[in-house]
């Protein structure tokens, strides 16, 4: 990695960002991705702005038009993220948290929120693919106290008043 790539990890590491994990269900099988690049886009039409890297096993179904859900972690998810990573698979990243189904697609019922989205536009950039995912429904629950992911390390939010 050249110095201008190693600057830019380094000073992505500071950016502090909720905590998702990106659920889909494709040909029967059930993915499940931890992820921080995800941003809201729009209200008209309501939308979110996700990456994901070309060789994520998410990528496929999301390149074929899955459904899909973005489920915003809340301070006590802090394992989930870990068991949503390599090196689990499949539906070992589904062994631990509270999921449901909502229209055949798994959500983490405790979630701080979650995004039921339908691919809208799918770009390759890079290494990743840039996905517009059509809000088709939300859902909410308890108190909004999002994990949040900053240089390498999980937090919970303080609060000010």
């Amino acid at each position: 990695m050249d110095d201008l790539a190693d600057l830019t990890k380094g000073a992505l590491r500071r950016f502090a960002k909720s905590v998702v994990i990106i659920t889909t269900r494709f040909t029967e099988l059930r993915y499940a991705m931890a992820a921080t690049a995800v941003v809201e886009l729009s209200l008209d039409p309501p939308s979110l702005l996700v990456c994901v890297n070309k060789a994520a096993s998410l990528a496929k179904p999301l390149v074929e038009g899955a459904k899909f859900a973005v489920n915003l972690l809340g301070k006590d998810h802090a394992a989930l993220p870990v068991s949503c990573s390599a090196p689990q698979h499949g539906e070992d990243r589904f062994k631990i948290g509270d999921w449901c189904e909502w229209e055949k697609v798994p959500v983490l019922r405790d979630a701080q929120a979650s995004f039921l989205c339908t691919p809208d536009v799918v770009t390759p950039y890079g290494t990743h693919y840039v996905v517009i995912g059509k809000i088709e429904a939300v859902r909410q629950s308890g108190s909004v106290e999002p994990l949040i992911y900053v240089d390498r390390l999980y937090h919970r939010t303080a609060l000010l008043e």
